[in-house]
C-alpha cells in the first residue's frame, strides 16, 4: 500500500508555509540544545500566548474555566501545558506527549583534570550513542551551575561565533592499526570521551621576595581562573552542576533544494516543537488539550522529571480542583478516559542501509507524520501496542484534516528496536499511539529530517487536539 509523497501534492502557498514553519523550528533547534533551554523557551512563549503558571493559580485560588490556559513547570526540565475544554476533565483529555532530552555527553561531578599540560573534562555519555561519532567534532558546553548558597549560573560556551569550541580527540590514522581492528562498539571507549578545553598555563605567582612560585597543574589552574572570572564559580561548584556537551553550531538547511534540516536534537524536539505549536494554534477545545514535554526519555524516563514520576498526574489533579472537579475521586477516570499521541520520532528509510528495513513497513522522507502502532524490540518487548479501534480513529482524523501520514515499524523484526513514553501513558489505561517525524542519523550528533514531515506533524497534532 503506497502513501502519497507530500511534496508532489503541495501548491505554492503550502510550500511557502512548509518553509516558514521549518525556519521557525530551525531557529528553535539552534537555540535550545538542552531540556532546560527548551522549557525556558516554551515557558516564555506560553506566557506571551496567555498561559498562567499553575503555582499562581493555586496560590491565588483562581478558578479555571473553558478556554483558560495554564502551564506547570517541573524543576525547569519538564513542562505540561493545558487548555481547559468545555467538557469536564473527568471525561478525558487529548494529550500530546513528547520528550525534550537528547543523547549527549554529560560532565562528571568531578570532571576537571590536567594531563601533560592539557586541561581535560571527564564525561559520562547520556542515552544511546555511537561513541565514535562524537570525536573530532566542535563541541559546546551548555548547562547550569548551582552554588552552595542556591544561586544559579547558566553556562553556554561554544555557540557564539566568537566563542571557543571544544572537542574529543581521536587517534591519528598513522598509529591506529590496532584501533581499527576493534569493533565499532569498542573503537572509542566511554572513558575515552574526555573533552580537551585548554593548553595554556596560568601566570606563575611571585612570593614576597619577588621569586616566582611554580603553580601545580598550571593549565588546569588557568581554566579555573577563566571560569572564576566569567562565571564566578570554583572547582567545587562542579559537584552541583549539570553541564551538557553538545555539538556546537546552528541547525542548517540540508540539500540543494533546502527540503531538509540538519541539526542536533531532532529526537525528540522535531516532535516537541510542533506539539507546542499545535497548542498555540487552537482556541477553546471540547476536550481539555495538553502538551506534555518530559525529560529523561533517553535513559528510561526515570527520576522526578521523567515520565515515570507523578508530576503529570499531580499537576492534572490540581487543574481539576481549580476547575471545580473533585480530583481525589475523578483523576483516575480523567486519565483512563484520555487519548494520547506519544509524539516521538521514527527511523527513516536510508537507501545507504536498506538491509535493516522492511520497505513495506518503513517510514520515508516526505510522506508525512509517522504512526507506529507499536515500537519495542523483537517480539514487541517494551512497547505499547495501540488498539485497532484507536488506529482507525487516528486514520479518520488525519484523513478528514487532509494530513499526509504513513505507518511504520522501527526496522526489521529481529534487527533491533526502541521505546518511547507511550507504554507509560498506557499504564493509566488511556489510549495512546506513537506518532512523529522520520529521522535519518537518529542519535548521531547531527540528525536530518524532512521539512514536509515536520509541517505535517504540526497539522496532524492540531487535528488530533481538535477532533479526537
Amino acid at each position: 500500500m503506497e502513501r502519497p509523497f507530500a511534496w508532489k501534492k503541495y501548491q505554492k502557498a503550502e510550500i511557502e508555509a512548509v518553509m516558514a514553519f521549518a525556519a521557525e523550528y530551525r531557529d528553535f533547534l539552534s537555540r535550545c540544545k538542552t531540556e532546560r533551554e527548551c522549557v525556558s523557551f516554551f515557558k516564555s512563549q506560553a506566557i506571551k500566548a496567555g498561559y498562567r503558571d499553575l503555582r499562581d493559580v493555586i496560590a491565588q485560588g483562581i478558578a479555571l474555566h473553558p478556554g483558560d490556559r495554564v502551564f506547570a513547570d517541573n524543576r525547569g526540565k519538564c513542562l505540561a501545558m493545558y487548555i481547559i475544554g468545555t467538557d469536564p476533565i473527568e471525561h478525558g483529555m487529548n494529550i500530546l506527549g513528547a520528550h525534550i532530552d537528547s543523547p549527549r555527553l554529560d560532565l562528571k561531578q568531578d570532571p576537571l583534570y590536567e594531563d601533560t599540560e592539557m586541561a581535560m573534562l571527564n564525561t559520562h555519555y547520556y542515552g544511546g550513542i555511537k561513541k565514535y561519532q562524537w570525536v573530532t567534532l566542535p563541541l559546546a558546553l551548555h548547562g547550569v551551575v548551582v552554588r552552595k548558597d542556591g544561586s544559579r549560573v547558566d553556562v553556554c560556551i561554544g555557540e557564539d561565533p566568537d566563542d571557543p569550541v571544544f572537542g574529543v580527540s581521536d587517534l591519528l590514522i598513522h598509529l591506529s592499526h590496532e584501533q581499527l581492528e576493534k569493533t565499532a562498539a569498542k573503537v572509542i571507549e566511554g572513558e575515552a570521551l574526555n573533552v580537551l578545553i585548554g593548553n595554556r598555563p596560568v601566570a606563575d605567582e611571585t612570593d614576597e621576595n619577588g621569586e616566582k612560585k611554580e603553580t601545580k597543574d598550571a593549565v588546569k589552574a588557568n581554566v579555573l581562573a577563566l571560569l572564576r572570572e566569567k562565571y564566578n564559580i570554583d572547582e567545587e561548584d562542579f559537584l552541583s552542576a549539570e553541564i551538557e556537551v553538545v555539538p556546537a553550531g546552528p541547525a542548517r538547511d540540508y540539500g540543494l533544494d533546502r527540503s531538509m534540516i540538519m541539526g542536533y536534537g531532532h529526537d525528540d524536539r522535531s516532535c516537541a516543537y510542533p506539539s507546542f505549536a499545535a497548542m498555540l494554534a487552537i482556541d477553546a477545545p471540547r476536550r481539555t488539550s495538553v502538551c506534555l514535554l518530559t525529560d529523561k526519555e533517553e535513559v528510561g524516563s526515570i527520576g522526578s522529571t521523567g515520565m515515570h514520576s507523578r508530576f503529570f498526574e499531580n499537576a492534572t489533579a490540581e487543574i481539576m480542583d481549580a476547575c471545580g472537579e473533585d480530583a481525589s475521586r475523578k483523576i483516575r477516570r480523567a486519565l483512563a478516559n484520555s487519548k494520547a499521541l506519544s509524539s516521538d520520532v521514527s527511523a527513516a528509510f536510508d537507501p545507504n542501509y536498506p538491509s535493516v528495513m522492511e520497505k513495506q513497513n518503513a517510514a520515508f522522507f516526505g510522506h508525512g507524520l509517522v504512526f507506529n502502532k507499536y515500537t519495542g524490540a523483537r517480539g514487541k518487548s517494551g512497547s505499547n501496542d495501540a488498539d485497532a479501534e484507536y488506529v482507525a480513529e487516528m486514520r479518520r482524523i488525519m484523513d478528514d484534516a487532509g494530513v499526509f501520514f504513513q505507518t511504520a515499524e522501527l526496522g526489521k523484526v529481529d534487527v533491533g528496536g526502541g521505546g518511547t513514553i507511550a507504554y507509560i501513558l498506557g499504564n493509566y489505561n488511556m489510549q495512546v499511539i506513537d506518532s512523529g517525524v522520520a529521522v535519518l542519523n537518529m542519535h548521531a550528533p547531527w540528525e536530518i529530517i524532512s521539512k514536509a514531515d515536520l509541517y505535517e506533524a504540526r497539522k496532524g497534532y492540531i487535528a488530533f487536539l481538535k477532533n479526537a
